[in-house]
């Protein structure tokens, strides 16, 4: 048999190559956290219905992961941010998730993050060449 590589946008490959490593992740983790992926994305929207802010995450196992968190500049440092998050670990406290895991830039969010009871785990260094990559966790199960 010969395999050969391709570099294409496939929607379909995509969902195979998710489906498959699924299917590899339920053989190691314990049965009742079978099954346990849900997006949950929450919206902050003004009084005209335009969105302001947001974030979008998901369970996954025995977690919630934050993948993009946004609040419009303007807004920024108005205590959104805040609620919003603490909107998220409520679901995801609901969810039964041990923990929330997020990543954010040196120039992002690392102290909105820290103030929220997160803690970095990792890091890389050269980030955009000036900039460091954060990893942080908070524990929900204390």
């Amino acid at each position: 048999m010969k395999l050969h590589i391709t570099n294409e946008l496939n929607s379909q490959h995509k969902q195979h190559i998710n489906a498959e490593l699924y299917k590899f992740n339920l053989k190691h983790f314990p049965k009742d956290l079978g099954g346990r992926y849900e997006e949950i994305c929450l919206f902050l929207k003004d009084d005209d219905g335009n969105i302001r802010g947001g974030i979008l995450s998901e369970v996954c196992w025995n977690w919630l992961e934050i993948h993009t968190f946004m609040i419009d500049e303007d807004i920024r440092r108005s205590g959104y941010g805040t609620k919003l998050l603490l909107e998220l670990e409520k679901i995801a406290i609901e969810k039964k998730c041990d923990f929330v895991k997020v990543d954010t830039l040196s120039f992002q969010a690392l102290d909105f993050y820290k103030k929220n009871g997160y803690q970095v785990f990792g890091s890389i260094d050269n980030v955009g060449r000036d900039h460091k990559h954060y990893y942080l966790k908070k524990d929900l199960t204390r």
